[in-house]
């Protein structure tokens, strides 16, 4: 077990740290321990376990992340700047299934050759699907046929944004550095293997979970099979993504994800229907450590249900052999297997959480146990193993998810034990009755889908009150570990404390007098006090400091009186935080995805469609442990600037939205609208001269639209929304931005007419955001010299349609002697302003 602990810590900190850094820090680390075994005097085997643990982990990572980078620009002898976007002819093998979600295919292709060149490496391939034929041809690919294709090589997308998903490192942890992209079924030819190998295994395994998906399909209706396909085979692709985004804001996504409990569920029933046959025990244990192996290949082979599969064989195992079961060194030796496999799911969510809970259940629970002493014994461990399944997970689960609902342990607690042992085992019969005889399968499945809705029911009940959904800013390391040690200490003083309030115990064997007995009890409770005094001392100040540290951990991080304007790369589309100095959130815009498809395009739909507010601004505000917003400003009603804003409006309180005081009459903003109005957000229609200020520090004067006392009555409906884009300089801490929407050379022409704005000609902007992306219907030399800025700022799309930023804007911004930056180059630019001066940092240079 502590070989394991320490190799766990050694693969750590080479993950974090490398070269030089490492080399100081491993060095450090072994004279500690050569001192601790002179000074100390503690035992030398320890000590030479641990350093060998400890180098032997972090020799092995560096080697293997050493060793994990492409190939082929060696292969084929290019550099790697050049074979992004390179066209290529790549022939190898098929060596994952193949996802097919709308006009595209998904699926890993080993290498065996490029251009006419031999090369081994590992590829991820998109195939755009260009007719709905294609689509269903694409479907008999399967894992193990050659490929032969012709496409583009491109690097994948690193993190454009500060805290965002960065995809290129995630492929690297699964040994991938590039995408080769396919347009259209004809650039490919795929044939059938002509031998058998160890692939095949796996080629008949999806096969096998393919069929058993499809009977899922014709036992329940949507969207009940793409939850049972979840819930029994581990097929996370097909469940409703408004129902799986319900269970996750409810910590309840370790359901749908096959692990601990699908494996015990599976043992148990193996056991029970062997112990029918009259087998022995030890039969019955055999069969079953055989059988393991393949429920955990036919799940998917998750690395949570690998540590199942594994901790389960070596307790039957033990089991058998009549060995003492040590729960630490099962999971101990579970660990270091799978790290030993592959040192980089240590990087894993799955594998850290499904380790991290488990460990949690196997220390903690017999110390928390006590402290529920006072409940009935049966609900008492439901009860135990929840909560501390909760505590356990709880600081990973805001490091990555950054939510936590104040109902998830009684969701955990009412709903895990109905789906775990009721609904799934009921789905598994019923799956198996109806693969033999469908009419009694759909009949179980009935009942199945009865207690679906009700789960359903529940799950949507507990999500209706937003103010038990928690946002969380990711943690530090530190804090993490702090949070477990004082965990650890806190339980176990509950349980001494227990302990030591307990009845003194009397042997029945003792005779003594009535008066003794009295005597012994009123002894017993004054040295009980006297012990108690100084652990009282003890629990108290270390449970106001595990308030204190959550306390901390639920706080943004703090600015130290400054203020920060950071614009958020979202493609082609405009989105700003604000973050004041006093701490006042204000969101501008939140960008959107375009959307062109026809009608007799719905076969082009996917599953779960790519949207930048739910897909980028909401995790990112989650991230930066935005709380709530304290306004919303929508410049103007265009797809590109208010698209993304349903999901925040969704997912993060709001209490106020301020917009131009115009109608589109579009879905998204009338579906915008009825959301705020649901949720009783106030909203406000902002026009020229109006005056906002958060706080002390920060102001917001809007220059524009010009609007009439009937015109802002009547709120008339406008199309084209760019003459009308929301205006204002926001003054912090003494710099002035100029935040622009998508204004055109009329509106500009109407401020730098309008005399209540000749401050602005006074007083000058510091920054000024260029509005409409770079169009050239805006940002005339006029404006530009009228406004004497010192920077600038473009919102834009990457390899956009539009051409934007048009060249002459570039020109003209140039031309005036302003810095440029941009959301295509550098990803997402901040801004920190304080003291009237400014600090800027990109995501990308």
């Amino acid at each position: 077990m502590l070989f394991t602990l320490f190799w766990i810590v050694g693969s750590s900190a080479a993950s974090l740290y490398s070269g030089m850094t490492l080399g100081s820090l491993w060095t450090l680390v072994s004279i500690v321990l050569v001192v601790s075994i002179i000074i100390l005097r503690l035992k030398w085997k320890m000590i030479v376990m641990v350093w060998i643990a400890l180098t032997v982990s972090g020799g092995y990572w560096e080697w293997h992340d050493h060793s994990n980078v492409s190939s082929i620009p060696q292969a084929v002898n290019q550099d790697i700047s050049k074979l992004s976007g390179m066209p290529i002819n790549a022939v190898g093998v098929i060596v994952t299934s193949v996802e097919v979600d709308g006009d595209r295919a998904d699926m890993n292709v080993e290498l065996s050759g490029m251009n006419s060149s031999e090369v081994s490496e590992t590829i991820r391939v998109q195939v755009k699907l260009q007719t709905k034929e294609q689509q269903q041809e694409v479907k008999e690919w399967q894992r193990g046929d050659d490929i032969k294709m012709s496409g583009t090589l491109e690097m994948p997308a690193t993190a454009r944004n500060f805290d965002g998903f960065d995809y290129q490192k995630y492929l690297r942890t699964k040994e991938i550095h590039w995408i080769m992209k396919v347009k259209g079924l004809q650039n490919t030819e795929v044939t059938s293997p002509s031998s058998w190998g160890i692939i095949s295994l796996f080629r008949v395994n999806d096969a096998l979970r393919a069929k058993m998906a499809s009977k899922l399909n014709e036992l329940f209706q949507e969207p009940h099979a793409g939850f049972m396909k979840g819930l029994i085979i581990g097929m996370q692709d097909d469940v409703d993504p408004v129902t799986y985004n319900q269970f996750s804001q409810l910590g309840l996504t370790h359901i749908l994800a096959v692990s601990g409990t699908h494996v015990a569920v599976y043992v148990a029933c193996l056991m029970i229907l062997l112990s029918l046959f009259r087998f022995s025990r030890e039969t019955i244990l055999t069969i079953v450590i055989l059988l393991v192996p393949c429920y955990v290949l036919l799940t998917g082979f998750s690395p949570s249900v690998v540590r199942s599969g594994i901790m389960s064989m070596i307790t039957l195992y033990a089991a058998r052999r009549g060995l003492l079961k040590d729960g630490l060194h099962i999971i101990s030796a579970a660990a270091l297997m799978m790290l030993i496999w592959n040192p980089y799911l240590l990087l894993n969510v799955s594998f850290q959480l499904s380790f991290i809970v488990t460990l949690g259940l196997i220390i903690y629970v017999p110390l928390a146990m006590p402290l529920l002493s006072k409940v009935p014994r049966k609900f008492a461990g439901a009860l135990g193993v929840t909560v501390i399944a909760q505590l356990a997970s709880f600081p990973l689960t805001i490091y990555y998810f950054n939510q936590f609902s104040l109902l998830s342990i009684f969701a955990n607690l009412l709903l895990v034990p109905l789906i775990s042992f009721l609904v799934m085992p009921l789905g598994m019969v019923s799956l198996a009755i109806g693969s033999m005889w469908m009419p009694a399968g759909r009949c179980l499945a009935w009942v199945v889908e009865w207690l679906d809705n009700a789960t359903f029911a529940v799950v949507e009940w507990m999500n209706i009150h937003p103010a038990f959904l928690t946002i969380w800013p990711s943690p530090s390391i530190l804090w993490i570990f702090c949070y477990y040690i004082l965990l650890y200490v806190l339980l176990r003083l509950g349980k001494l404390w227990v302990h030591h309030v307990q009845p003194l115990p009397i042997s029945v064997d003792d005779t003594i007098p009535l008066e003794g007995v009295l005597r012994l009890k009123e002894q017993g409770h004054e040295e009980r006090s006297k012990k108690l005094t100084w652990k009282q001392f003890i629990v108290l100040p270390l449970m106001l400091s595990f308030m204190v540290l959550l306390y901390v951990g639920y706080q943004p991080p703090s600015l130290k009186g400054a203020g920060l304007v950071q614009f958020l790369d979202v493609g082609q589309g405009d989105s700003i935080l604000i973050t004041t100095p006093e701490g006042n959130n204000i969101l501008v815009d939140g960008g959107g995805t375009l959307n062109f498809s026809k009608q007799s395009d719905e076969w082009k739909t996917r599953s779960d469609p790519f949207e930048v507010g739910a897909k980028v601004v909401v995790p990112l505000l989650k991230k930066r442990g935005v709380h709530h917003l304290d306004a919303v400003v929508l410049t103007h009603g265009d797809q590109d600037h208010i698209g993304g804003l349903q999901a925040v409006l969704n997912q993060i309180p709001v209490k106020a939205i301020l917009f131009n005081g115009t109608l589109t009459r579009t879905p998204t903003f009338e579906k915008l609208l009825s959301t705020a109005l649901a949720k009783d957000i106030p909203i406000y229609a902002v026009h020229q001269s109006m005056k906002m200020q958060p706080d002390p520090y920060t102001s917001m004067l809007f220059l524009s639209p010009e609007m009439t006392q009937e015109e802002q009555a009547e709120l008339p409906v406008v199309k084209e929304q760019n003459h009308s884009s929301l205006v204002f300089i926001l003054e912090m801490n003494g710099v002035r931005v100029l935040l622009t929407g998508d204004m055109d050379v009329a509106s500009e022409d109407n401020i730098l007419e309008d005399a209540t704005n000749s401050t602005i000609g006074s007083q000058g902007i510091d920054i000024i955001k260029i509005a409409h992306h770079g169009s050239k219907t805006s940002t005339s030399s006029e404006w530009l010299t009228h406004l004497k800025a010192s920077a600038a700022v473009i919102s834009v799309g990457v390899n956009n349609s539009y051409g934007h930023p048009n060249p002459d804007v570039v020109d003209r911004i140039l031309d005036q002697g302003l810095s440029i930056f941009r959301t295509d180059r550098d990803g997402e630019i901040q801004m920190k302003l304080h003291h009237k001066e400014v600090w800027v940092r990109n995501k990308l240079k």
